[in-house]
């Protein structure tokens, strides 16, 4: 194989390698200084916040299982008014034992479904609002490395240039 034809930047030069690894660092530099301490301080601000949601999610839990806990204590207490309304009417006895199963059902359902709405809500809007955060980031970033590298007239002639040529020798 003739390593002669290969494209420069395929085969680069020891300076070119020097320039490459200095860019990098210096890239790398202002990163780990302005950029990695901004997204970590994003990352644990939502971190903290979905803790909370979690927490939140947690009480919810402990609400509903209260909530079980006062139906069946409902459900008990419908129990014992059944066995003195028997006495009474049994048609009667069987509507008001129905009617407090179905409300304490609805109710439990009602409370279940508003808390996994809200925690649904809360997880995809700390998402949205993480991918956006990192997609400014990204652009911001770019757009200094471009306008470092592309900082002079001559930077750009150079860029075009070497732009040209690789299409040249790709349409070869």
């Amino acid at each position: 194989m003739n390593f002669d034809k290969l494209p420069s930047i395929l085969t680069p030069e020891l300076g070119l390698l020097f320039w490459m690894l200095l860019a990098f660092l210096v890239v790398y530099f202002v990163l780990s200084r302005k950029g990695f301490p901004a997204i970590i301080a994003m990352v644990d601000k939502r971190s903290k916040y979905i803790n909370e949601s979690l927490k939140k999610a947690e009480q919810a839990a402990s609400q509903l299982e209260n909530i079980k806990q006062e139906s069946e204590a409902m459900l008990q207490e419908a129990r014992e008014k059944q066995a003195s309304i028997l006495k009474e009417a049994a048609t009667t006895r069987d509507a008001i034992v129905e009617k407090a199963q179905e409300k304490a059902r609805e109710e439990s359902a009602r409370i279940l479904s508003e808390a996994k709405a809200e925690i649904e809500a809360q997880k995809q809007a700390a998402i949205s609002e993480l991918r956006e955060q990192v997609a400014i980031l990204s652009v911001e970033v770019s757009e200094k490395i471009l306008r470092k590298k592309l900082g002079t007239d001559a930077a750009q002639m150079d860029y075009i240039n070497q732009m040209l040529d690789e299409v040249t020798l790709n349409n070869k």
